[in-house]
């Protein structure tokens, strides 16, 4: 059986013991990290299926590196810009 391996280092029984021991003693809820993505304004977000031709994706691509911002950021913040709700 494959050595098990976290961060690309053996999982050793004394690291084995020291999370049990953590674990034993309990976790604060609040300072875990929490999973999912961000939310997005107010709601649960939608997902909305964009058709895009080769050049106005290339050109989305382009503006969003320059911006430094995601891809769906830059069509959020355009959507934003044109319906001008804030």
């Amino acid at each position: 059986m494959a050595e098990e391996r976290v961060n690309g280092a053996p999982v050793t029984d004394e690291m084995i013991q020291k999370w049990a021991d953590e674990a034993e003693v309990g976790y604060d809820v609040e300072k875990l990290r929490k999973r999912g993505r961000p939310t997005v304004g107010t709601g649960p977000g939608a997902v909305v299926p964009v058709r895009m031709d080769a050049a106005l994706l290339e050109a989305l691509n382009a503006r969003a590196e320059q911006e430094h911002v995601s891809r769906s950021e830059a069509i959020r913040e355009a959507v934003r810009a044109w319906t001008q709700v804030a």
